[in-house]
């Protein structure tokens, strides 16, 4: 099968390569801004806006747009497109105007194979320049498209996204449901729970101390852009780490089972609970459960989500019955009917996968039987340390 694949890498352009970039970020945000200022009242589609990219580059007042390279102003249109068809189809809000303090970002979208060096050390990025290049693994597949950003602590990446035949996954591998929580970040039906890593709140004293220096500084000023800088870094150190920690376990997960049921939870709404939402957004539920899905493609599992309304957690795994109530503060109960003494979450585990894998234990979609894992892990804690690779 053809999938798509990402592989980004660190850059050094020098200061003047850095000055070209920061024009082609600078006119791709203004573009970006241009368009949704036109879409206010209604938003006219991307071929409306595109056919009048030639009118504004010969327009006294935006000449300039022409050091741009012509398809990064035409991606910028089509982020813009793609921000307002998930608006409309409820997967996001309403788009909001860049700017320039923010993360910046420019795509070049027909590369050519002859734009990285064959030692690997450079890249050839259109009206920028030979930009030096930290190739830290091969880069595999046809490149399709390619992708400079500059975050806000000041670092440059490229994203090359290519296509790459993968091998159709062999299916092998016993089924596990999975609860998602705050207490432990994963608790799995064999009884393993992972630990959450709680990144954010581990750094939120030198964060506040970073940010109280920020705010004392006079803006514009270069303690103001030093102590910005600081904070950025932190920032950014926070997001690789939880990045990391998905990449790791979710790739752990799906190369371990060949199934695995989990809730379809409404992070959206939770985030409104105040006095959860800081835990709830350290965890980054949302983007884990995205890297489950689009590796378990690639590795041969499958992932399926159970209703958010099924009450996992209050009925017994056992004979079925459920409790009228389960309040959070809750962890240990026993079932009325069955006397059975469950622990909460792994209770609910347990329910997700039976929910999950309905109507398919016996023979599933690829005409093998699903057994529930049985790795030897009940009853433990552990971090996903092992990593081959996300």
């Amino acid at each position: 099968m053809i999938v798509r694949k990402g592989f980004k890498y660190r850059i050094y352009p020098n200061q003047e390569q850095q000055r070209k970039l920061a024009v082609q970020f600078g006119h791709a945000r203004y573009i970006y801004n241009w368009g949704l200022g036109q879409s206010q009242d209604k938003y006219p589609g991307y071929n409306h806006l595109a056919k009048q990219l030639p009118i504004l580059k010969k327009t006294s007042e935006t000449t300039w747009l022409k050091e741009a390279h012509s398809q990064v102003l035409q991606q910028s249109l089509k982020d813009l497109d793609r921000a307002f068809q998930n608006f409309f189809a409820k997967r996001g809000g309403y788009p909001h105007f860049k700017s320039k303090r923010a993360k910046q970002s420019a795509r070049y979208p027909q590369p050519k194979e002859s734009w990285i060096a064959p030692d690997g050390r450079r890249i050839q990025l259109s009206k920028v320049g030979h930009v030096r290049l930290v190739l830290h693994r091969p880069l595999e597949g046809v490149m399709k498209n390619v992708t400079v950003s500059r975050t806000r602590s000041g670092r440059y990446f490229v994203s090359i996204q290519v296509e790459i035949e993968m091998a159709t996954p062999i299916f092998a591998g016993g089924a596990v449901g999975l609860d998602l929580g705050l207490r432990e970040f994963a608790t799995l039906s064999t009884g393993e729970k992972i630990a959450p890593p709680q990144y954010y709140r581990k750094a939120q004293k030198k964060r506040r101390r970073l940010a109280r220096q920020l705010s004392r500084k006079k803006l514009g000023g270069h303690n103001h852009e030093k102590a910005r800088l600081r904070l950025a870094r932190l920032d950014e150190k926070i997001s690789n780490q939880r990045r990391d920690f998905h990449h790791k376990l979710s790739r752990m997960l799906v190369e371990e089972n060949q199934f695995i049921g989990l809730e379809d939870l409404n992070v959206r709404g939770m985030l409104a609970n105040h006095h959860l939402a800081k835990s709830i957004g350290d965890a980054g539920w949302s983007a884990f459960v995205t890297m489950l899905g689009y590796k378990g493609e690639w590795y041969g599992c499958q992932v399926e989500k159970v209703s958010r309304w099924y009450p996992s957690s209050k009925t017994c795994s056992v004979c079925g019955t459920k409790m009228e109530a389960m309040p959070l503060n809750v962890r240990i109960w026993q079932c009325p009917m069955c006397g059975t003494v469950h622990d909460r979450d792994v209770n609910a585990a347990i329910n997700i996968l039976k929910q999950s894998t309905a109507g398919a234990v016996e023979n599933n979609a690829w005409g093998q039987s699903v057994r529930p894992s049985t790795d030897g892990y009940a009853g433990r804690t552990r971090k996903p340390t092992r990593f081959s690779g996300w």
